[in-house]
């Protein structure tokens, strides 16, 4: 996944990518003994969303997996079976699907609440990724802080899911369907919550800073998102892969000037850039590392012709709105409440280095910001092993990532999460 490109499916919060549902895999949903919800205990528990005709699944302790995998044999009515032989009872929440108005959009949404939500319960609402699908049931993190004693307003963004519109990376029109969002929140909730805040995973770490003031959080907690914009995140994209590769500096200086074509490609509009386009491709193209870039969007510019561009441009990006004055400092000055972030150590999607050293200079000016870095995650704090290929297999969510996120809502904090260190 890119964090500025589409993705089918953001694997951080999703057991999978729910996309159409055909009418044999909604007969087996339609069949099947499995309830989206949470089962367990308070000290240790499952989050069971659904995908399609899957069920995922998700332990308090990270562990992840689809029900009728070697650990999550089966569903019961009201309960889930474990292999091992242990039934895990379904724990009562209270759920309340809603739709609300944003600007040109009708969105859905639904409110998840413990089932003993008081007036000193924190009540969330995610900004998610920048995924093609929609959050309701699908995804895991809600339903992990629901079991945590966290309620939850999550909402399928626009022109995805079960929610209208034109589905957009513009971040501020994004940011307006978030704090519309947070007033259906705050609506439903009644006098169910005390703490109010955002909380922003992936791409939604631009969106619920940009939010924060106008929707009054008390709090914004950011998981694996980025203090660049767009450009830059492209830029460090490119610089990763061609470090990981092997590369020295003086191939890293020359994808520098490739994504400072790219970029201004892109920001104008094909308009500019161009002749200095072939001019690198001309310059570069026997060079084996030329071929190797991919970043964020520098990759796909660099497969097609000047001419393509001048007069086709990329269809894929262009229907995303995109608005690029965002200045992510300026945003991150603005923002007048305590903010928690949360960073993959080893995140290929969205580059650390950056972003910790900026978090750092908010910090010395005197910004309220905590800044956890959990060492050996990719982007979504998964843990991994790195196959021969150079890719990376998927274990699982680090433990930690989940009880800070959720302590932070609470406004408390522990000493030690997981193998987390506080910057």
């Amino acid at each position: 996944m890119r964090i500025f490109l589409l993705s089918l499916c953001a694997m951080a919060a999703l057991g999978g990518c729910a996309l159409s549902q055909s009418a044999d895999m909604l007969e087996n949903i339609a069949q099947s003994p499995c309830e989206v919800g949470i089962f367990g205990s308070e000290a240790s528990f499952v989050a069971l969303t659904r995908s399609g005709d899957q069920f995922p699944y998700s332990f308090s302790d990270g562990r992840v997996g689809d029900v009728g995998d070697p650990i999550v044999r089966g569903c019961e009515p009201g309960s889930l079976a474990l292999a091992n032989g242990t039934a895990l009872a379904r724990i009562p929440i209270k759920v309340q699907p809603t739709h609300f108005a944003s600007n040109d959009a009708i969105l859905a949404g639904q409110l998840i609440e413990p089932f003993d939500a008081g007036p000193h319960t924190p009540l969330v609402v995610h900004a998610h990724g920048s995924e093609e699908s929609g959050w309701i049931e699908a995804a895991r993190d809600p339903y992990q802080m629901v079991g945590r004693g966290i309620s939850v307003f999550v909402y399928d963004k626009r022109g995805t899911g079960r929610s209208e519109g034109a589905y957009s990376q513009n971040f501020p029109q994004l940011a307006d369907d978030l704090v519309a969002a947070s007033r259906e929140a705050k609506r439903l909730a009644g006098d169910r919550f005390g703490r109010f805040g955002l909380v922003g995973l992936s791409q939604g770490g631009w969106i619920a800073p940009l939010a924060a003031n106008r929707a009054d959080a008390d709090f914004v907690a950011v998981g694996y998102g980025l203090v660049v914009d767009i450009l830059e995140e492209d830029a460090a994209q490119v610089e990763l892969e061609l470090r990981r590769a092997g590369y020295g500096d003086d191939v890293l200086a020359k994808g520098r000037l490739v994504t400072g074509v790219t970029g201004l490609i892109a920001k104008s509009g094909y308009t500019e850039g161009l002749d200095e386009l072939d001019a690198l491709r001309e310059r570069y193209r026997d060079e084996p590392w030329f071929q190797q870039i991919k970043g964020g969007f520098s990759g796909v510019i660099l497969e097609m012709t000047t001419d393509e561009l001048r007069d086709n441009g990329i269809p894929m990006f262009d229907r995303l709105n995109i608005d690029w004055s965002l200045v992510p400092m300026e945003v991150m000055r603005s923002v007048a409440v305590p903010q928690l972030w949360v960073l993959a150590g080893e995140d290929r999607e969205a580059p650390v280095a950056t972003t910790l050293a900026r978090l750092k200079t908010l910090l010395a000016e005197g910004k309220s910001i905590a800044i956890y870095v959990f060492p050996d995650t990719d982007h979504g704090m998964w843990e991994f092993e790195d196959r021969p290929d150079g890719s990376r297999q998927m274990l699982r969510i680090t433990p930690g990532f989940y009880d800070l996120m959720a302590d932070w809502a609470k406004g408390e904090r522990e000493a030690v999460y997981g193998d987390s260190v506080q910057e």
